[in-house]
């Protein structure tokens, strides 16, 4: 199993994905580095992104827990790299959260494992597991994304 480690090892396999359209694209996205995202393990054998995040104290509901729609973003921001890792470029088309457990500020970090199930033509079929550093699951998603164009 080869496995890269670390944003520079990725943000380089997707340069040299996209090739001479890097430029169309920003890498690392904004919102990828506002969120303090930390990029854990990358298998292009098994097609898998693991990603680390803070829970940030600004990102809390009025119950104390991590806002729905930040960790539908986490799940997003983990996404989206894999999919330019694994396929021309495309967008999100669906993604559907369910959540198991509150994200308490206590927790401190939380990671988002990321897989690409299949491709039929243009679309891209994902799941994703947010869970704690010891394992526990706090929600899993399943998201299809629609490749913009292609070449094949």
């Amino acid at each position: 199993m080869n496995q890269y480690h670390g944003l520079d090892l990725i943000t380089d396999h997707i340069h040299k994905h996209l090739g001479d359209r890097l430029g169309e694209f920003l890498i690392p996205p904004p919102v990828f580095v506002s969120m303090q995202a930390e990029v854990i393990a990358f298998d292009p054998e098994a097609a898998s992104l693991s990603v680390r995040f803070p829970v940030l104290e600004r990102d809390l509901n009025p119950y104390h827990t991590l806002q729905g729609g930040m960790t539908a973003a986490a799940i997003d921001n983990t996404l989206g790299p894999l999919s330019m890792l694994v396929a021309p470029p495309n967008v999100t088309r669906t993604l559907e959260v369910t959540y198991s457990k509150p994200i308490t500020l206590d927790l401190g970090t939380f990671l988002v494992t990321a897989r690409l199930v299949s491709r039929e033509k243009r679309f891209l079929n994902f799941t994703a597991e947010v869970h704690t550093e010891n394992g526990q699951k706090l929600a899993r998603a399943q998201a299809v994304h629609w490749i913009v164009q292609t070449d094949q």
